[in-house]
């Protein structure tokens, strides 16, 4: 498949450095692969700000990352005992593989992950029983107190070597003679590797880790071209989150587009190509897509960090502009009732009701629109540029994952201008002859100054096997359930439409 350039896009990164007993240096460049499960939208800046009282914790991130690293190891021939540090805290370490480059015969025989990092709680936890110093500020001088570690319960308590008990609530340090065995500052994977070529091999490790995810948000400067024509820029960013308890730098970072899955629920990421500008975001180290497996592989041409605890906006393609788009009003008023299962006889069901006018846009995802770019899901707002020059904010709406060459419909609210009414006329039924008849009227007010175009959707609701028999304006069959009606509302007018619908089953 041809490959194409995309722009500073986000979704994989790789930097977890490796340090470990006879590591030499980092052979390749890190990467990571960030698959996201966030529903589009649903992510709550809650979850990547500080909110006061609040644990932000990472386990709450939806979604999960593929880290890899290659690094250089002085190996000697039969067991070796590596450690392997600065991996995610959030690692699965039942996802870890390891291939060495230079034996292939080389194999890890045990592995050990060792995520009891270092606190003072735990460090007082450890030295009960032993001797600990306590350093206390009293005025301008510090005060120091040695002794047994007895109680670290909402307090210290500690024996001095006379016998004598302290209790000290308020201290300005405590020394440890030295850091207790199984701690760790950082968590880290123990390998015992046994290989029977000794010296330098390049050690491949990769594993899946959780904390990391990603989501697209889409931009768009609306301006108008008509009475339902208009123009539209659109812009397209994606966030990333890391929460996984490791820092990436200088890593390369990859963007997996498909659905992959996984045993446990984990719904993934829905991403994007872009075939807008190859040249310039060739210049812009933008991202290159190729087919991978059923999914698509999006790599970016330029080296990111992604710091723990951290999020980060990188462009997802240059601005698009003047993409052509469609100002639709439509009154929906009968799809309430829709769901209610199998033959529906009720007479006073969908009898009557009232409804606001949506306002959409809708816009061709092609390339003779200046687009064809597969949309990931996401949220898309719209703004306005006011007479002042000032953007307006006026709607926004979640975009589900859409391919080129098909329309992208934003709902943005409601008309103020325009209502609408729908009540039901005639009904009968004939259950013996397995007949049903309805007839309804849908009345449409227009309070603006001028005349606005508007589509009556309806929904067959009652059955499947359905005829329109007779109808006061034109219309057409959208699917086998819904009809479309489009109709002109003059200014500060009204329009009334009838129509009849048979049944039989």
């Amino acid at each position: 498949m041809r490959k194409r350039i995309l722009p500073i896009a986000v979704a994989t990164v790789l930097s977890s450095t490796l340090f470990s007993t006879g590591v030499i240096m980092a052979k390749d460049q890190d990467a990571i692969t960030i698959y996201s499960s966030a529903q589009p939208g649903s992510i709550s800046p809650d979850i990547y700000r500080p909110v006061p009282g609040q644990h932000r914790g990472h386990y709450n991130v939806p979604g999960y990352a593929m880290v890899k690293s290659t690094r250089e190891y002085n190996i000697a021939r039969g067991i070796n005992k590596l450690e392997v540090s600065d991996v995610a805290a959030l690692l699965d370490p039942t996802t870890v593989q390891f291939r060495s480059q230079d034996d292939k015969d080389a194999r890890v025989l045990e592995q050990n992950y060792q995520f009891d990092l270092v606190s003072q709680q735990k460090l007082l936890q450890r030295y009960l029983g032993q001797t600990i110093t306590v350093e206390q500020l009293i005025g301008d001088k510090i005060h120091k107190k040695s002794g047994e570690l007895i109680s670290a319960d909402g307090g210290l308590v500690i024996k001095d070597n006379s016998g004598g008990i302290h209790s000290i609530n308020s201290y300005h340090n405590i020394s440890f003679p030295q850091l207790p065995g199984g701690l760790r500052t950082k968590p880290t994977l123990v390998w015992s590797l046994f290989s029977d070529k000794p010296g330098k091999q390049d050690i491949e490790l990769s594993y899946q880790t959780n904390g990391m995810t990603w989501w697209s948000d889409y931009n768009i400067v609306y301006s108008e071209e008509g009475t339902t024509d208009c123009k539209m820029d659109l812009a397209g960013w994606v966030s990333v989150i890391n929460q996984s308890g490791a820092s990436f730098e200088n890593s390369k970072l990859k963007l997996i587009a498909g659905d992959v899955n996984r045993a446990q629920p984990a719904p993934s990421p829905r991403m994007m190509r872009n075939t807008m500008a190859m040249e310039k975001m060739a210049d812009s180290a933008g991202f290159e897509e190729k087919s991978f497996f059923e999914y698509h592989l999006y790599t970016l041409g330029r080296p990111a960090d992604l710091p723990n605890n951290s999020t980060k906006q990188l462009e997802l393609f240059p601005a698009i502009n003047d993409i052509k788009c469609h100002k639709e009003l439509v009154f929906d008023a009968s799809s309430q009732f829709y769901g209610y299962g199998g033959l529906n006889t009720s007479k006073g069901y969908g009898g009557q009701s009232q409804g606001d006018v949506n306002v959409y846009l809708r816009f061709k995802n092609d390339e003779s629109n200046g687009m064809g770019i597969p949309l990931p899901a996401g949220r898309i707002r719209v703004n306005q540029r006011d007479t002042d020059g000032s953007l307006e904010f006026i709607g926004e709406d979640i975009i589900d994952h859409t391919p080129k060459n098909e329309d992208v419909l934003i709902k943005m609210g409601n008309a103020f201008d325009i209502k609408g009414e729908r009540k039901q006329t005639n009904y009968s039924v004939d259950t013996n002859n397995k007949k049903m008849s309805e007839a309804f009227e849908i009345t449409l007010k227009n309070h603006k100054e001028k005349a606005e175009e508007v589509v009556i959707r309806e929904t067959l609701y009652r059955w499947s096997n359905w005829k329109i028999t007779d109808s006061s304006h034109k219309f057409t069959k959208e699917d086998s359930r819904h009809i479309h009606f489009k109709v002109k509302v003059p200014a500060n007018g009204k329009i009334t439409v009838k129509y009849q619908a048979d049944y039989s089953w």
